[in-house]
């Protein structure tokens, strides 16, 4: 099965200053090849704290001048505040300079602030999500960009260099409502599951998306991609106590980044969800929604994280997962010791699982 990492660069409350994090990320980073990981991923997030990645193409092409063989993948680029045509350009770069080792993750993006910084309209999100994907979508194959929307257009401009590869069945995106996810089906992305529902739900939801994606592409879709926050110790009651710390860390952070019980959202077009997310914080307490997002990932012994991660590849039929090692203001020896042990005990179990299980494989460009 593939197993990626994904580095995360958060500085939590001044834990670390942001040179430290940004160091000791790459210092991560640059042991995902070496110690047999598959790929490596990171996310875009701007102006805060919780996530210092605001260019996943810069951090990226980076690891491409570092590696041989890892995959590079966006967790996600958020379309909205992008260039579409620089998108694709950078895109096509990156995939020339790696020799076609590039996997997509796009996104509509959710944080205000960041939708505030940049001075586009939230509401308008999720079409600008819809019309800057299509038209990059169709330029990654075409090489040439053009489109004629509502909120986008652009003129035919040719994409020099020219795609390196064809990118179907590399682009993916991150899913939480089911709208969103109808979307997905319709553009031909595979999905991204970063755990935020009961299990129960995420998987009526991945079915409503593979039955209309293969109405709609009359093929299978790409197995999804499982993103999860990885806390593995030999002992289990440390493991659990340290999820406590720093799992809870996490979950509280990204409340505040996305602004969850923010009333603003109950009036922001395409974000309902959302609103109603907030009603269920509000009646359960926020403590209560911080703790079920952190127990929603993967902790344990090596044994307890080998069950589990397997368990749920099968529920969701992944083709690959992705675990994030450093977060919630972890010191820099907890996170080591978090890779450490993973990559001796867990790692080459999940490399022996259904080694047909993969994501994004490269083919030549029609």
């Amino acid at each position: 099965m593939h197993v990626g990492m994904s580095v995360m660069f958060q500085g939590l409350n001044g834990a670390a200053a942001d040179r430290e994090s940004w160091s000791h990320n790459l210092e991560l980073a640059d042991q995902a090849e070496p110690r047999g990981f598959d790929s490596i991923w990171t996310p875009e997030h701007h102006f805060t704290d919780y996530v210092m990645s605001p260019n996943p193409a810069q951090f990226l092409t980076y690891m491409a001048g570092r590696t041989k063989r890892l995959k590079l993948g966006s967790m996600v680029m958020v379309l909205p505040w992008h260039d579409p045509v620089r998108v694709a350009e950078e895109t096509i770069v990156l995939d020339h300079m790696s020799q076609g080792r590039v996997v997509l993750g796009f996104g509509r993006g959710l944080g205000p602030i960041e939708f505030d910084g940049f001075r586009v309209e939230m509401g308008e999100s999720r079409s600008r999500f819809t019309e800057y994907a299509a038209a990059i979508t169709d330029g990654l194959e075409s090489g040439t960009m053009e489109y004629d929307g509502d909120l986008y257009k652009q003129p035919a401009v040719n994409l020099r260099p020219a795609p390196y590869a064809s990118f179907k069945g590399r682009i993916y995106a991150s899913a939480v409502s089911p709208e969103s996810a109808k979307i997905m089906a319709r553009l031909g992305y595979g999905l991204m599951i970063i755990a935020q529902k009961p299990w129960d739900t995420a998987i009526a939801e991945i079915k409503d998306y593979r039955e209309l994606y293969i109405e709609t592409n009359g093929e299978e879709p790409p197995k999804p991609i499982l993103v999860n926050f990885t806390m593995v110790h030999d002992d289990a009651a440390t493991a659990v106590e340290l999820q406590d710390e720093y799992g809870l860390a996490y979950s509280h952070s990204a409340v505040t980044h996305y602004d969850f019980t923010n009333p603003r959202l109950e009036k922001v077009s395409g974000y309902e969800y959302y609103a109603n997310l907030r009603k269920g914080i509000e009646k359960r307490g926020l403590d209560t929604f911080a703790r079920f997002l952190a127990e929603l990932q993967i902790i344990g012994t090596p044994d307890e994280v080998v069950e589990k991660t397997i368990e749920r590849v099968r529920l969701i039929d992944a083709g690959a997962v992705l675990n994030v090692f450093s977060f919630g203001g972890m010191p820099t020896e907890v996170s080591q010791a978090n890779l450490d042990l993973y990559v001796e005990k867990v790692l080459p179990r999940l490399k022996e699982f259904e080694t047909d299980r993969d994501i994004g494989r490269q083919t030549a460009v029609a």
